[in-house]
């Protein structure tokens, strides 16, 4: 069986050279192609990094303002960017699978920034949301059924002696917030961080591809 398999592997390189000659014009012809859709990739890309900006932009103008709606209205239209940024890139994806294009590697790239993108994307999210939270021990706490006896002074119904316990769990609360934000910081960086990497990969590509 061995021998049989070792001698159905054996090729002649007579027959091999039309072969390799032949993709070899097939990738030549597809490499303007698969130049034009890198391009676009990065100039989605760019997009995305400049809804990025805007959203936190707009995030700290919210936290100073508390200006909900103009919030609402931006986390509105920073979706439809990112959703139609995702579109653009999952088609160039199909494109790079099909046999006009033959590059299933760079459609693995596209993949894999794709998911870390939706990774980033969720994460960022969840810091705006903590954020807005704000820490346990420093939220404030609503004032409508207290007593005012004067305009700079009233009777507190929230005060009271702090037990020991209550002590203990504030400590705790406000730790676990802060090992949510920080989990939630860290995995935003690696997400950024392999983001750039496959990045540096498609320029490296692009220049290999100009070169030719």
């Amino acid at each position: 069986m061995e021998d049989f398999e070792k001698k159905v592997s054996i090729t002649d390189p007579m027959d091999s050279e039309p072969e390799t000659a032949a993709a070899s014009a097939d990738a030549s012809a597809a490499a303007p192609q698969v130049l034009d859709l890198l391009r676009r990739f990065l100039a989605v890309q760019q997009r995305r990094a400049e809804a990025y900006a805007r959203l936190k932009s707009g995030f700290a103008e919210y936290m100073v303002s508390g200006g909900e709606v103009a919030y609402q209205q931006l986390c509105g239209e920073i979706t439809a960017e990112f959703n139609d940024c995702s579109k653009q890139v999952i088609e160039m994806e199909s494109l790079f699978m099909a046999p006009d294009y033959g590059r299933v590697d760079l459609a693995q790239m596209l993949r894999a920034v794709q998911v870390q993108e939706k990774q980033k994307l969720h994460l960022t999210a969840t810091i705006q949301l903590l954020k807005k939270a704000s820490r346990p021990s420093e939220r404030l706490v609503s004032h409508e059924n207290c007593t005012f006896k004067k305009p700079m002074q009233h009777n507190c119904v929230h005060l009271h002696e702090i037990t020991e316990a209550e002590g203990t769990e504030e400590v705790e609360a406000d730790a676990e917030y802060d090992n949510a934000l920080n989990e939630a910081i860290r995995g935003v960086q690696d997400a950024v961080t392999t983001i750039n990497e496959h990045l540096e990969e498609v320029r490296y590509e692009i220049e290999a591809l100009e070169s030719q």
